[in-house]
């Protein structure tokens, strides 16, 4: 894979190639070659991320804890993430297994945004890595865009004009207690609307709440 292209616009010369790939191989392409996947290097993008934007939000507005917390959640949940990825065409250099190809979601492509911060941490350093998430982030920020919304709320109204039931049941709970994962289904009548995946149960809720009204919006 070349990202010699890619990341000159943002003046980033990548001496690791093979990392950088990791960075960009899911778990279905990995066990199919036997090569390594993002998710070590998704952990440490994440954390990448949630400093530059902590120090962001620190020294640019004099809000208290609680609502720094709540706006930075905004700008690095997986819709932001994969908002952010899509528009600079990283999604197009993910790797995935055969039976993945037609469902390269917003989970994924959300994971690998994190993975090539973390990667690319660690082939050019903090100071580098705290201005690629600068160029690409501080722009929504500035134009104060919203990307977290009630979605659980939404779909609740829209399935209440249909008299229908709705639960949510966890699927899947992995991860060590420091970082887990949760996989949630939204079902609707008995019937599977929605998947989410999320590091909390509200977060896989809301995410399967915003899959199943973004086809029932349709």
């Amino acid at each position: 894979m070349n990202f010699d292209s890619f990341f000159a616009k943002y003046h980033i010369k990548i001496k690791d190639k093979k990392l950088m790939q990791q960075a960009f191989t899911h778990s279905s392409y990995s066990n199919e070659h036997h090569t390594d996947n993002y998710e070590r290097l998704e952990f440490l993008g994440d954390a990448v991320l949630e400093l530059v934007t902590s120090e962001y939000f620190y020294l640019n507005t004099n809000l208290k804890e609680g609502q720094m917390s709540k706006i930075r959640a905004s700008f690095v949940c997986e819709t932001a993430l994969a908002t952010y990825a899509k528009e600079i065409g990283l999604n197009k250099y993910i790797l995935v297994g055969k039976g993945q190809k037609n469902n390269v979601n917003d989970t994924i492509i959300a994971d690998v945004f994190e993975s090539v911060l973390g990667a690319i941490y660690l082939d050019c350093g903090f100071t580098i890595a705290k201005k690629y998430v600068d160029d690409i982030i501080l722009p929504y920020i500035k134009k104060n865009v919203h990307f977290l919304k009630d979605y659980k709320s939404l779909l609740q109204e829209l399935v209440q004009t249909d008299r229908k039931s709705l639960s949510y049941e966890l699927v899947e709970e992995s991860g060590p207690s420091h970082n887990k994962k949760f996989v949630m289904n939204v079902v609707i009548d008995g019937i599977i609307y929605g998947q989410g995946i999320g590091k909390s149960k509200k977060e896989a809720e809301q995410n399967a709440a915003y899959d199943a009204y973004q086809k029932r919006a349709k």
